[in-house]
């Protein structure tokens, strides 16, 4: 089995791809909304970075209860939005700060770089597999949106990208870890976790990735398993 430091792979790979900022933008619209709201919130004592941080911190412990998706995304703002305002919060000002977060779903689908022609290229190759994690019917209604589905074996929407979550795929699909990659932008959920249960990993940064998500790379560099490319599109030139 070549490295994946080699120019490329042969065929018969397992390609388990994440979706949101990935293969196509998610997070800037998010960051969007916070914009949106922490202007809306124009609080005088916290400057923005700090209303940011905060919300982040709520954000966090939000997840445990409600996972992932804009149904948490709005619960974390009217947590925020209640714990620093100094003014009562109202029925009408819940409906405006959920409001903040749900017009996220207005944004049509907005493919990174090269996305589609590549998914059709490496699929006549490989098998593909969607492995992304958040709100089921939010994110099939993604992949529905997407018209990519055709060119993936299978799509799974999990509560969260953890090595124990790469094993269930890997046993469930019959996988062999040899010849499985996961492809994906956080060091976090993509890249760290897949090493740890014995994958290999491509590293396809995003500039906005989510701050939860942003972590150390695990480089493995000396068993070859991390491979790192610049977008998703250079993925021709191994694969």
């Amino acid at each position: 089995m070549p490295s994946a430091t080699s120019s490329r792979v042969p065929p018969g790979q397992n390609l388990l791809i994440d979706a949101d900022d990935t293969l196509w933008e998610n997070n800037i619209y998010f960051e969007r909304a916070i914009g949106d709201f922490i202007s809306f919130l124009n609080h005088h004592r916290y400057t923005p970075d700090e209303v940011r941080h905060i919300l982040y911190d709520i954000e966090r412990e939000n997840i445990k209860q409600h996972g992932y998706g804009m149904h948490s995304f709005a619960e974390a703002l009217v947590i925020c939005f209640e714990k620093l305002s100094v003014a009562p919060v109202t029925p009408e000002l819940h409906h405006t700060i959920r409001g903040i977060a749900y017009k996220i779903a207005e944004h049509p689908m907005e493919f990174l770089p090269q996305v589609p022609e590549t998914v059709a290229d490496l699929s006549q190759r490989h098998r593909l597999f969607m492995v992304t994690k958040g709100h089921i019917a939010e994110q099939l209604g993604k992949v529905e949106r997407s018209g990519l589905r055709e060119f993936f074996t299978a799509i799974e929407v999990v509560s969260e990208k953890n090595a124990e979550t790469y094993r269930t795929v890997v046993d469930k699909f019959g996988l062999v870890k040899d010849v499985t990659w996961m492809i994906g932008n956080s060091p976090r959920s993509d890249i760290n976790p897949a090493l740890e249960a014995g994958l290999h990993a491509v590293f396809v940064p995003h500039d906005n990735t989510w701050m939860l998500e942003r972590d150390e790379l695990r480089s493995h560099a000396t068993d070859g398993r991390l491979l790192r490319v610049q977008s998703f599109g250079a993925l021709r030139q191994h694969f």
